[in-house]
């Protein structure tokens, strides 16, 4: 299957653009020193050769989208830059437009194909494995096929990752017009390191383990995400001992619950601004929002406390548990309860968690949204008996250190793939030699 798609691709490739390319695409490599040579890439590995991208891969353009090419009865699903990235495709929405039987024969997609992004994040690259029957692309989409096997497109792919993402090796290269892009003329002419093909495919297996293993991450962090929401739902409404339910401005609680104001129970200090301050020494973690971190105005803690931050353009807001020595950035509040005893600090913390949403409606201001004090202490909050509570907040934790784990493992995968792609790409750790067979990517 492989054979005949390039083969394929070769014979469409010769006929689209009516010439064929020298084998190395002219670009000839000066004379090797030792066991590399000095290219336009940087030193590389003597047995590597430079080519440019036609000369590996024919390049189309697709359709462009216009209200005049939406109308008509052969309408098709055909993929836009939003559909586009990094090593993955997002087909969960796309768009449709009239295709002729001219235009899809010329659009068509083959597994093993290249799709790039013109603008945007320029040079934003996935792979296209034959997920639909018939779909097709923009003309903000370049389609790159391979020309014959001298090449790998999965190869290709890590590589113009690395080189846009990581190295920025064509930089400088895009058009620059009001909206940068990278035209079909520039692609063409970028210039591509080839291994021999066996290394290629065994630096893309090495890659795509990784990635697998981030993507397995991904999935497990949804899940957990899913049933801490679940969960939380249910403990709050039904709580733990089958009681039956009452209505109450925030909706249907257990029977024996309170519902009382946040003031009533916690008292509120905030960071507080020093426009002298150092930036942080690191000697105590800090609590930031998960938007922005303001690393200069803060004030330490030395306490149990639930932290909630959120000022922003986009009023996004964040909380915490925290215990020991931390510091709070201006307008973070720190929560304190007044009596040990009326709650626990872990179902405090899931409780505000659960309100994020209806804190976020409430927020104020236009350019910059932030939380007041007197919404924090009007909010109302579910309060069961303190033991019910405890169990209640323990439960939650359990998901919430599991979702947390997933988190530290998916920012050393990244970490892991990004560091190797950079060593791969540049040749400072060769797999040429290392016996992948069970890593093989089926293409």
């Amino acid at each position: 299957m492989r054979t005949e798609v390039h083969a394929e691709a070769r014979r469409r490739g010769e006929k689209e653009d009516g010439h064929s390319c020298p084998p190395n695409g002219g670009l000839e490599n000066p004379p090797s020193v030792g066991d590399a040579v000095q290219t336009e890439l940087g030193r590389l590995p003597a047995g590597w050769r430079v080519q440019r991208f036609d000369s590996l891969f024919v390049v189309q353009q697709g359709k462009q989208v216009s209200k005049d090419n939406r109308v008509g009865e052969n309408q098709r699903p055909f993929l836009r830059t939003k559909n586009v990235f990094w090593g993955r495709l997002d087909l969960s929405d796309l768009d449709e437009m009239h295709f002729t039987e001219a235009e899809e024969k010329r659009l068509a997609l083959l597994p093993g194909d290249l799709l790039i992004c013109e603008g945007g994040d320029i040079g934003r690259t996935a792979i296209w494995c034959g997920e639909l029957a018939r779909c097709y692309y923009q003309n903000h989409l370049h389609r790159a096929r391979l020309r014959d096997d001298a090449a790998d497109s999965l190869f290709a792919l890590y590589w113009l990752w690395y080189a846009f993402e990581v190295g920025s090796v064509y930089f400088g290269r895009g058009n620059v017009t009001t909206i940068p892009n990278l035209s079909q003329s520039k692609l063409c002419e970028l210039p591509l390191p080839v291994p021999p093909l066996a290394e290629q495919r065994k630096i893309a297996a090495v890659l795509g383990l990784v990635q697998r293993a981030l993507e397995q991450q991904e999935r497990l962090i949804a899940l957990t995400t899913e049933l801490k929401k679940s969960l939380l739902h249910q403990l709050f409404t039904h709580g733990l001992r089958g009681e039956r339910q009452k209505q109450t401005e925030i909706g249907p609680v257990p029977e024996s619950w309170e519902v009382v104001e946040l003031g009533s129970m916690v008292n509120f200090q905030t960071g507080k601004l020093n426009s002298n301050a150092a930036t942080p020494d690191g000697e105590y973690p800090f609590f930031t929002c998960s938007q922005e971190t303001f690393r200069i105005n803060h004030y330490a803690f030395d306490t149990e406390a639930i932290l909630l931050s959120g000022n922003n353009a986009q009023g996004i807001y964040s909380v915490k548990h925290f215990k020991g020595k931390f510091n709070a950035y201006q307008r973070t509040y720190v929560i304190t309860l007044k009596d040990d005893n009326s709650l626990p600090y872990s179902f405090l913390h899931q409780a505000l968690a659960r309100n994020l949403e209806r804190l976020r409606t409430l927020s104020i201001g236009t350019s910059t949204k932030y939380l007041t004090l007197g919404v924090l202490q009007n909010l109302p909050v579910a309060k069961p008996e303190y033991e019910e509570a405890v169990r209640i907040g323990y439960k939650l934790q359990i998901v919430e250190k599991r979702s947390e784990h997933a988190e530290r493992q998916k920012a050393l995968l990244e970490d892991l793939f990004r560091t190797l792609l950079y060593q791969l790409m540049t040749a400072q750790l060769r797999v040429h030699h290392l016996d992948l067979h069970e890593l093989e990517i089926k293409q």
